[in-house]
């Protein structure tokens, strides 16, 4: 967390502990700095008003609220939904659990680098259509969707678009109004703010039913009682983002490009899953595969060596599982397994990149020298699959 999101919650760790529902002084409060809280994140996503900011309890509740609540609210006019082949595991999920439930589902295709086209999405739009379901960039590939034009084709169809925005959220421009959303999820703590709080705008002409019940917190949409700190520290940890994006994303751009030529040089056989560096990928996130590499291995010895880097989609990698969005670019097994994540963030420095190249270079000549695969592949037994993939391309 920033020093400044800390600044604005220590209060409200410390001393005042007040109950935002009482009536006493404490609780009006702990009220009243709920209510800025929502100001900011309302300001923050370029909303119409602070009452269509829902707090939840992390951004995976918010992503659950999003879908089940609209999904009961609007079964009555149909109970078809469509999201992308690449979708977070609490969006999959939900839907999932929806089909359970008497609602249907199509699944739009996405490109080679993991983008679900609108004309996709418009082509699996039927008269039954209550929700569509997309996130704004990849959690594993960093692909930005084109949510805009998505957002005006829903709208005229009648039906109401959902937008993860738990990669994107203060990386991202994220004006719920210009992109035309109904529904958009986001995680503070993705973007400097606290853990143990999520957020859900939702646009007033969007019905939703809510899924805990107990009091009348949020409008009664969510029941329970406020984890206050956490979402002063979400308000402050917005105000902050819409502040300093710019210098932000500048900064984890230039690392980005950096560390895509240092690698590239550095390394053979390695591959960028999703879009180049650009206009089209999340600022702060890298995914690369590295053939004749087991991914996890090649974490746990980053790991030892001061580099923290994920080898899939937090949520899922402990299954052992190909993410989704992984398979849904056709990525084979092997390279899914040789796959590692890299974030950048504001404090991160190009001595760091520096750092990262060179060790990340020197694992992998140690993994490939204990790989039976690398072995092969020297004696002429097996072929790279990446040098495969260039030559089509090319």
């Amino acid at each position: 967390m920033l020093p400044g999101v800390q600044e604005a919650m220590g209060p409200f760790l410390r001393a005042r502990f007040g109950n935002p529902s009482a009536l006493h002084a404490e609780g009006i409060a702990a009220r009243d700095a709920i209510s800025r809280a929502r100001q900011q994140v309302s300001e923050f996503l370029g909303a119409e008003s602070s009452d269509e900011i829902i707090f939840t309890g992390n951004g995976t509740e918010a992503v659950n609220l999003a879908i089940k609540g609209a999904a009961f609210a609007n079964q009555r006019r149909g109970k078809h939904i469509v999201l992308s082949a690449a979708e977070h595991p609490a969006t999959n999920k939900s839907v999932g659990w929806l089909e359970s439930m008497g609602f249907t589902a199509s699944i739009v295709p996405v490109d080679n680098e993991g983008r679900a086209s609108p004309e996709a999405v418009q082509a699996a739009l039927t008269p039954e259509t209550i929700l569509v379901c997309l996130h704004h960039a990849n959690h594993d590939l960093g692909t930005i969707q084109d949510i805009q034009r998505i957002g005006a084709m829903t709208s005229e169809r009648g039906a109401l678009l959902f937008v993860d925005a738990i990669a994107s959220a203060g990386w991202l421009p994220l004006n719920v109004q210009q992109l035309r959303v109904d529904l958009v999820a986001l995680s503070p703590h993705r973007f400097y703010g606290p853990k143990g709080v999520g957020v859900l705008y939702r646009h007033r002409r969007a019905r939703l039913q809510s899924l805990i019940h107990g009091g009348e917190q949020e409008e009664g949409r969510r029941a329970g009682t406020e984890h206050v700190p956490a979402i002063v520290g979400a308000g402050a940890a917005a105000e902050i983002a819409q502040k300093e994006f710019r210098g932000r994303v500048e900064h984890t751009s230039l690392l980005q490009r950096k560390t895509v030529a240092a690698l590239f040089k550095k390394i053979e056989f390695i591959k960028l899953n999703g879009p180049p560096p650009g206009a089209h990928r999340h600022p702060a996130h890298l995914n690369l595969s590295v053939e004749f590499v087991d991914g996890e291995g090649l974490g746990l010895m980053l790991d030892v060596r001061g580099i923290a880097v994920g080898t899939s989609t937090a949520c899922v990698a402990k299954n052992l599982r190909v993410p989704a969005a992984l398979a849904a670019i056709g990525l084979s097994e092997s390279l899914a397994k040789g796959t590692v994540l890299i974030s950048f963030g504001q404090e991160n420095s190009e001595a760091e990149v520096d750092y990262l190249a060179e060790t990340l270079a020197k694992c992998v000549t140690t993994l490939r020298e204990m790989s039976p695969g690398w072995d092969d592949f020297r004696r002429g037994l097996i072929k790279s699959e990446i040098a495969s993939a260039i030559r089509a391309d090319s």
